[in-house]
């Protein structure tokens, strides 16, 4: 596993959750000024080219910040822009694979939505999961009914490797969600669609820490 410090709010992309008017790439640097230091490139439905190029002008930024970037499942350009790692889904690369093709340094998260999953990972050498959804929120609900508190503390009192509660965070429930034991939490909507990003970055920041 890897030594690197992993901060306790976690980015995951949506450019089509960025309001109107507001360039994508400027929003991200906007939330990073605002305190967030690890991100994951999540355009799923970009060709590898755009992928590839939107990723290499995220690498210079989150440079510039100090911000780790993760892309998702894509091996590939994660090596070709020297991202910090990769995040998988379940239909991905084993972790063992993508330890083997990006060397011991990069960090590998896993996507997982049952105590089996989560075992699974950390057993094949994940360095963090997510977990949920934990709350009900659209772009989740096909992984199935939201978990609940009580699930997540469950999950976390035996986790060997740090988790992120995923799925329907805001402001308002993190302080609750962080007593379970979570590392973190792991939010898209609550600060891609925000429209004062800054104003919500900061108060999530401030949720994590009560």
């Amino acid at each position: 596993m890897v030594n690197t410090p992993l901060p306790p709010l976690y980015l995951i992309t949506d450019r089509r959750l960025v309001p109107p008017g507001q360039d994508f790439i400027e929003t991200l640097e906007s939330l990073m000024s605002s305190g967030v230091r690890m991100l994951q490139l999540r355009e799923k439905d970009l060709p590898a080219c755009q992928l590839y190029e939107t990723g290499k002008k995220l690498r210079a930024v989150t440079r510039r910040h100090d911000c780790l970037l993760l892309i998702n499942d894509r091996i590939d350009i994660a090596l070709a822009i020297d991202a910090d790692g990769v995040h998988l889904r379940n239909s991905s690369l084993l972790p063992t694979v993508a330890r083997s093709l990006l060397g011991s340094d990069k960090l590998i998260g896993v996507s997982t939505h049952s105590k089996e999953e989560l075992t699974k990972a950390a057993q094949q050498g994940a360095d963090f999961a997510t977990f949920g959804p934990v709350f009900f929120t659209p772009s989740k609900a096909p992984y199935g009914s939201p978990k609940g508190l009580p699930e997540l503390q469950e999950i976390c009192r035996t986790s060997p490797i740090p988790i992120y509660a995923l799925g329907g965070i805001t402001v308002t429930n993190t302080p609750a969600t962080m007593t379970t034991g979570v590392h973190g939490i792991a939010v898209i909507s609550s600060l891609m669609a925000a429209k004062d990003t800054d104003k919500v970055c900061r108060k999530l920041i401030d949720a994590i820490g009560r």
